[in-house]
C-alpha cells in the first residue's frame, strides 16, 4: 500500500481507502464487516471513511465498535454532518447548533474522543457559510476534531470558504470528497483545479460506479448477491449508465485490463490514482477478497500510452460547450 499527504496537510492516507456507505451497518453482518475491517488494516488501508446519516447512525455504530478492538493511532477516521438525522427538521444542516450536536453524538458513536477529518456532507445554502467555517474551527480549536473538509461541494463554494477562513484567521479546509470515476467526470471541469492550486487533497467515493466499473455486471445479467441485486441497497445502483454503448466499453475495458494483467475495479481504480490531486479512493468492500482486490489498485502505475487508450475508450472527457475543445484537468485555455 502507498501512502499520499491529504493536501496541505499532515496527514498521510493511503491510496485505497474503505467506505462504510450502503453496507456496514446494514445488511452485513457484524462478522463479515470485522472480517472487512481486518483485511483492510492488513492490507495497509489506514483511512476509512463514515458519515452519521448512514442508516441514522448505524455506519459509524458498527466502525466504533471496531475501534475498541484496535489501538486508535492505527486508523483515521473520516466521518460527516449536513444529513437528516431525525424526521424533525431541526436536526439537519451546517448551522453552528446543529454541528456541534451532530459532532458530539458522532463521537459518541466512534467510541473515540476526536475525529481525524470532519466533512460538511453538502453545501447547505440556508445557513451563512461564515457560521458553518466558524463552527468547524471552533470543533477543531476545542479537539473534537483535527481537520476539516468539503463533500460534493462546487469550486466557487470551495473557493468561498477558503477566502472566509483566511480572512478570519481560522482552520481552512483541507480535502473534498466528490463523487469521481470512468464514468463521471464532472469534477474534472474545474473543482480538480481548484483543489490543487488551493492545497485540497480529493478523496472520492463511488470510484467503481457502486460495482458497475468492477466488470461483473454483464448485459441483461445481474449477479445473485451483488448490490444492484440486493432489494435497498439496489435503488441507489446506477442502472441508467447500464447502456448498450458502455457494454460495449466494458468488453475493451475488460481487454486492456487482461492484456495488464490486473482485474478491471484495479485498472478502473488505478485510472483515478493517475490524476494528481487525488489522495486516495474510497472502495465499497462486502467481503474481504474484494478489499483484497481492490487493494491491489495502489501503486498500479498507467503508462501514458495506456491512459491515451482508456481516453480513446471512454470518449467521455468534459468539453466546452461553444468549441467542442476538452476542458478538463490539466488543458490550460488562453485567449478565444
Amino acid at each position: 500500500m502507498q501512502y499520499r499527504q491529504l493536501g496541505d496537510s499532515g496527514l498521510r492516507i493511503s491510496e485505497v481507502s474503505l467506505g462504510t456507505w450502503l453496507t456496514y451497518g446494514t445488511h452485513l453482518s457484524r462478522e463479515t464487516s470485522i472480517a472487512c475491517f481486518d483485511k483492510a488494516i492488513e492490507l495497509g488501508i489506514n483511512f476509512f471513511d463514515t458519515a452519521d446519516m448512514y442508516n441514522r447512525g448505524e455506519a459509524e455504530k458498527v466502525l466504533g465498535d471496531y475501534l475498541k478492538l484496535i489501538p486508535r493511532e492505527q486508523i483515521i477516521i473520516g466521518t460527516k454532518v449536513f444529513g437528516p438525522m431525525s424526521d424533525h427538521w431541526m436536526n439537519q444542516g451546517l448551522s453552528l447548533r446543529h454541528i456541534r450536536t451532530a459532532c458530539e453524538t458522532s463521537l459518541q458513536r466512534l467510541h473515540t474522543d476526536y475525529i481525524d477529518l470532519y466533512q460538511c456532507h453538502r453545501y447547505d445554502i440556508d445557513t451563512p457559510l461564515e457560521e458553518t467555517c466558524y463552527a468547524m474551527h471552533n470543533l477543531i480549536e476545542r479537539g473534537y476534531i483535527l481537520h476539516w473538509g468539503v463533500s460534493q461541494w462546487t469550486a466557487i463554494q470551495i473557493l468561498q470558504a477558503i477566502r472566509v477562513c483566511e480572512k478570519n484567521g481560522w482552520h481552512k479546509p483541507v480535502s473534498n470528497q466528490p463523487i469521481y470515476n470512468m464514468l463521471n467526470r464532472s469534477l474534472e471541469v474545474d473543482v480538480m483545479d481548484v483543489c490543487e492550486k488551493e492545497g485540497l487533497g480529493l478523496v472520492v467515493y463511488s470510484p467503481l460506479a457502486q460495482g458497475l466499473l468492477s466488470g461483473k455486471y454483464k448485459k441483461g445479467h445481474v449477479p445473485e448477491g451483488s448490490r444492484m441485486a440486493h432489494e435497498s441497497a439496489g435503488k441507489m445502483f446506477p442502472s441508467k449508465r447500464m447502456t448498450d454503448e458502455y457494454f460495449a466499453q466494458q468488453e475493451q475495458l475488460l481487454k486492456l485490463a487482461d492484456d495488464l494483467n490486473i482485474s478491471m475495479a484495479s485498472l478502473a481504480l488505478s485510472w483515478i490514482l493517475q490524476h494528481k490531486p487525488v489522495t486516495s479512493v474510497i472502495m465499497g468492500a462486502t467481503t474481504p477478497e474484494q478489499v483484497e482486490e481492490n487493494c491491489s489498485a495502489s501503486a498500479q502505475v498507467l503508462s501514458e500510452d495506456i491512459m491515451e487508450n482508456i481516453e480513446t475508450i471512454l470518449g467521455n472527457a468534459p468539453i466546452d460547450q461553444y468549441s467542442g475543445a476538452r476542458v478538463g484537468y490539466g488543458i490550460v485555455k488562453r485567449g478565444y
